[in-house]
């Protein structure tokens, strides 16, 4: 969003005579409002120089003058940066996406590390990396995080079906299989949310439409020759409506 010149004045605001200047800055005004708050620039790398402009008077000075020519206080905010600045190299260093936990693991991760510092001094200005508190570079997701990742997922889909008065009972072999399917060292955690609406979601839904599953109250999914399929364990009594009449609005 700022990564044109022009998108600048979104975040102190437009400067006199120009459209949207009583509107005030989107940052600017968060901070006056709001001073002790967490603020979040993602992705930083793509904005646009006069950003990080922007940046060398909060995090020199601990203010900012916004388009009317007020001083907004940043002294009691967090200010937090997250950049995907050596991505790839770091992509290049993990065999299949998962790191381990061994001496020799530790001592690539020292080197990756290194590299990673290197392109981040490259990028970006000397007076801008002075002007942080800290810099922290995290490790690639273990097998561990990524399966923890996908049991956040799939508690938001249990939560979906429990409105519906479904539980979802799913075997750890679907649980494996949902993070063979959707991790992509290339593309991080993010397809696994394809992953769980290809293998979970889309099918679990054609099975309770399928006639004589109208009533299912709990269902399990398991891995039988190499395919998810579902299976009842328990079925709504006769005088409750139907699943039909519960997915109603």
């Amino acid at each position: 969003e700022f990564m044109e010149k022009h998108e600048v004045s979104k975040l102190i605001g437009a400067p006199p005579g120009y459209v949207g200047y009583e509107e005030g800055g989107k940052l600017t005004e968060a901070v006056r409002r709001r001073p002790y708050s967490v603020v979040l620039f993602d992705e930083i790398e793509k904005a646009h120089p006069d950003v990080f402009n922007m940046m060398l008077q909060i995090l020199d000075d601990g203010r900012l003058t916004d388009g009317q020519g007020a001083t907004v206080d940043f002294r009691n905010t967090v200010i937090l940066m997250t950049s995907n600045v050596g991505a790839r190299d770091m992509m290049k260093g993990t065999t299949l996406g998962f790191s381990g936990s061994g001496g020799s693991d530790h001592f690539d991760w020292d080197k990756m590390k290194g590299t990673i510092l290197d392109e981040v001094n490259r990028l970006f200005r000397p007076e801008f990396l002075n002007r942080l508190d800290e810099m922290i570079v995290f490790r690639p997701l273990s097998r561990e995080n990524m399966m923890k990742i996908v049991d956040i997922m799939l508690s938001d889909v249990r939560e979906r079906l429990t409105e519906r008065g479904i539980d979802l009972v799913l075997s750890p072999e679907v649980r494996d299989r949902i993070l063979e399917r959707g991790y992509q060292p290339k593309f991080g955690a993010r397809p696994l949310r394809r992953a769980i609406q290809t293998i979970i979601e889309n099918r679990l839904a054609d099975y309770l439409l399928e006639p004589g599953n109208a009533r299912v109250s709990a269902v399990e999914a398991y891995l039988q020759d190499d395919e998810v399929l579902f299976r009842a364990l328990s079925e709504r009594p006769e005088e409750a409506p139907p699943l039909a009449q519960a997915f109603k609005t």
